[in-house]
């Protein structure tokens, strides 16, 4: 059953999580989705975004910025907080690909899960200021060798505006896992990485430490099945430059707090960046568990009043 985000607590319903919906926004979003080899994708899985929110009923904005002469579009969904309106909680995710793969899992599963969080908290009315974003351009290009040009243009904004930001929540890659998965780790991780990848990685740095355990805590408080894996890396990840390989990068340099989830893509993934990257692939109940770790976390993140849908 559901209940109201703003009274569920230890031992408390989390609102119901969708695997039907998760699947059918990934199976709209597989595809190479592109700004070179397929650009129109790109611009249909940016349609869709911004289509789907306004649609829940968010105050939606096009964050547009400049890349190789060309425009393009972060989709910026909005709901106003009732106390504390001038904080705010973003949850993010990249709907591009590379050129060669239909990024099923990298990355169709974190916008499919922005948009079912989205959908369960549609008349959530949080204290804080919640926004959910789709950023686009994180994949490296291939004329520069640079990615994550969405979020840093977004962190820059959001720097230059004053953003009072508590928390970046980025959604990387959050659907392969299993029991005969085989786990691998980046060279110089001070933890023991389980062998099984079956665990959803908390990636926080040393300003973020907070929010990886407000994280744990929240999946310990309300009882997502889901294993967790947290690490807070010194200074701004430098010194591990694969916990920095998405969009809450710029932010951590922006000297915002924020966390990557992440089921640690090539670390665990055969398919990672090839044609084989498709939904048949991907776990969903493992990825409906990440959601309802997410809902979990951002319940007590940004407190609030209101109804989540059965």
């Amino acid at each position: 059953m559901s209940t109201a985000p703003g009274t569920a607590g230890k031992g408390g319903a989390l609102p119901v999580v969708s695997r039907e919906r998760i699947a059918q926004h990934l199976q709209f979003l597989e595809g190479v989705r592109h700004p070179v080899a397929a650009p129109a994708a790109l611009q249909r899985a940016c349609t869709y975004l911004e289509d789907s929110l306004r649609a829940l009923g968010y105050a939606v904005d096009l964050h547009g910025f400049l890349d190789g002469g060309e425009q393009y579009q972060n989709v910026v969904a909005t709901r106003l907080g009732t106390r504390r309106p001038e904080q705010r909680v973003l949850v993010l995710a990249h709907y591009d690909t590379v050129a060669g793969s239909p990024g099923a899992d990298d990355n169709a599963s974190g916008v499919a899960l922005l948009l079912e969080l989205a959908t369960i908290f549609k008349e959530w009315r949080p204290e804080l200021t919640l926004q959910f974003v789709g950023v686009s351009l994180e994949e490296n290009s291939e004329e520069t060798g640079t990615g994550l040009r969405g979020s840093r243009a977004l962190a820059s904004f959001a720097s230059m505006q004053g953003w009072q930001i508590e928390a970046v929540v980025v959604l990387e890659s959050v659907a392969f896992a299993g029991r005969s998965v085989r786990q691998e780790a980046p060279a110089g991780v001070p933890l023991q990485v389980p062998e099984t990848g079956d665990f959803l990685a908390v990636i926080g740095n040393q300003a973020s430490q907070g929010l990886v355990s407000r994280f744990v805590l929240a999946v310990e408080s309300f009882g997502v099945v889901l294993p967790v894996v947290p690490l807070v890396v010194p200074g701004n990840g430098e010194l591990l430059p694969d916990t920095r390989r998405s969009d809450h990068a710029p932010f951590w340099d922006a000297g915002y707090p924020a966390i990557m989830l992440t089921d640690t893509t090539n670390f665990r993934n055969p398919h990672y960046h090839l044609p084989t990257d498709t939904v048949a692939t991907l776990n969903l109940s493992f990825a409906a568990r990440v959601c309802e770790a997410t809902s979990a976390f951002l319940l007590g993140l940004a407190c609030g009043e209101g109804e989540a849908p059965r």
